[in-house]
């Protein structure tokens, strides 16, 4: 492990701990500011948590598992948008000290609730820090990229955003907490897999096959791939597929080839690029697939718009586009906890900019046909659409 990098993890995780004692303060309602969030959210504490139908049994050709999700009476989240409540929140967060504990508390609540699900957070990332990962980034990061602007903002509570080694390292663990936490009753991450991604790659699925043609899914690209996950689950999906992901951050791409490589015996299964969604830079009509996971929230209105007309530019006619991330019609998302929504808030710059966009209407100005959105977990939507012919 690099000293910087050592260092910047041992800090983390002692500030994160000094941070948990003011967040419980907050949570329990002892200061104004939660106060006057809480009666400006109408929401109820210790209210039982919207009910969750399953069916007995997996779809086999896809591994998702049918349900039945429940949407929540308004169109996007009370906290999100030009609202009392999220003008207050955007207030709390502007105010720098409340903001340094808010970002602490929120990496807090996170690795609190991976490691009490068995997800070994901290272990994870020391194995990923202390490896060899560290020369993949060499190989593998364009020099003459120029970073957007946003993308230079704090993410998830790293000054750096996503251009350090301890984001990279701390992903895959991040992602894990966040499908354990769509559906908090699976007895196992296997079993949340099976919903979160098996309802993904079944939405996806199910678009293609009946809105294609009979295109077969030969060239696969990932955008916003971050450290691989999705990218292993697509590949995992399509066998016979030509997989490629792409990222701004070489540091995730990094650690997604060193990944790659110890799974598979030293060789590259995905060609990874490092690169921008907005301007890939890859050939036109070129890819049958194009996926896009949960990566629009993080991204502002422009961006969100760019990579949208990007996407059908890179697909073959007939090709699927799909976007899965937040919904913002998910119950259970309208009614988080005011302490929540504002750590929430407070690590995500760009949430209010995605929760107003039309995501529906900028696919369909961009030129996509057959534009459907399905609620794919209790959190989270799929937004397909076809290249047209």
């Amino acid at each position: 492990m690099s000293l910087s990098a050592a260092n910047q993890l041992q800090y983390h995780h002692s500030a994160a701990r000094m941070a948990s004692s003011t967040i419980s303060k907050l949570n329990s309602g002892t200061t104004w500011a939660t106060r006057s969030i809480h009666q400006d959210s109408c929401t109820r504490r210790g209210s039982a948590p919207p009910r969750i139908r399953l069916a007995a049994a997996a779809k086999s050709s896809g591994g998702g598992v049918t349900a039945d999700f429940e949407e929540g009476q308004l169109k996007r989240p009370k906290w999100s948008g030009e609202t009392p409540l999220s003008r207050l929140v955007r207030a709390l967060i502007s105010f720098k000290p409340l903001y340094s504990v808010m970002k602490l508390g929120a990496r807090q609540v996170l690795i609190s609730t991976a490691e009490k699900t068995s997800i070994p957070w901290r272990d994870m990332t020391k194995e990923i820090l202390e490896s060899d990962v560290y020369k993949e980034k060499d190989s593998i990061e364009d020099t003459s990229i120029v970073y957007p602007d946003y993308y230079l903002n704090p993410f998830h509570a790293y000054d750096e955003g996503n251009l350090s080694w301890l984001a990279a390292a701390e992903a895959e663990a991040a992602t894990m907490s966040m499908v354990r936490r769509a559906i908090p009753s699976a007895p196992s991450l296997q079993e949340a897999n099976q919903i979160v991604r098996g309802n993904w790659l079944q939405a996806i699925e199910d678009h293609h096959l009946k809105h294609s043609g009979g295109l077969q899914i030969g060239q696969v690209l990932d955008i916003g791939c971050s450290v691989g996950v999705s990218t292993r689950f697509l590949a995992e999906k399509f066998p016979s597929a030509k997989i490629t992901g792409l990222d701004l951050s070489p540091y995730f791409l990094a650690v997604a080839q060193h990944n790659d490589k110890r799974r598979n015996e030293g060789e590259n299964r995905v060609r990874w690029i490092h690169g921008n969604g907005e301007n890939t830079g890859l050939p036109s009509n070129s890819f049958d697939l194009v996926s896009i996971a949960y990566v629009f929230h993080e991204c502002p209105q422009r961006a969100i718009k760019n990579m949208v007309e990007e996407a059908l530019r890179l697909l073959r006619p007939g090709g699927t586009f799909a976007v899965t991330d937040n919904s913002p019609k998910s119950k259970i998302l309208q009614e988080l906890s005011p302490v929540l929504f504002t750590l929430m808030k407070s690590t995500e710059p760009f949430l209010d900019e995605y929760y107003l966009t039309d995501l529906e209407g900028a696919m369909k100005h961009a030129g996509f046909a057959n534009v459907q959105t399905a609620m794919t977990d209790p959190r989270h939507r799929t937004v397909t659409a076809t290249a047209p012919f």
